[in-house]
């Protein structure tokens, strides 16, 4: 059973940067494409970012293509999304999920395996 755990959120200006991680305590998400969403107060949960189990696909939202990117690291235990220039609207909840089908989808109903999720504030 993957446990997804995310870390790295916090509080942090507008125009700062932060990075995420996300691991699996099993040390399996190299099995699995694995995706970033992110949920603000009242909102939905929505796509951010994904990366395929090789790494050789990334997929981004609108919203932060060119400021946000998704990576693994070489032994594809961690996965990471580096925020830069970070804006208020950035504030939400942000989750990882993995999923071990062959294609990856941005709707949140079509990835099995989701973290607790850890809390980004960016201040105005």
């Amino acid at each position: 059973q993957v446990q997804l755990v995310e870390s790295g959120g916090g509080l942090v200006q507008a125009g700062g940067s932060l990075r995420l991680s996300c691991e699996d305590s099993l040390r399996t998400l190299s099995l699995y494409h694995i995706g970033w969403f992110r949920q603000a107060p009242g909102k939905e949960r929505e796509f951010v970012a994904a990366i395929s189990w090789s790494g050789d696909s990334t997929y981004y939202s609108d919203s932060v293509k060119g400021r946000f990117t998704i990576s693994r690291d070489s032994a594809k235990i961690t996965v990471y999304l580096r925020m830069n220039s970070l804006k208020p609207e950035d504030t939400a909840v942000y989750f990882c999920a993995a999923d071990p089908r062959p294609t990856i989808y941005m709707e949140v109903t079509n990835w099995t395996y989701w973290g607790k999720g850890t809390l980004v504030t960016v201040s105005s």
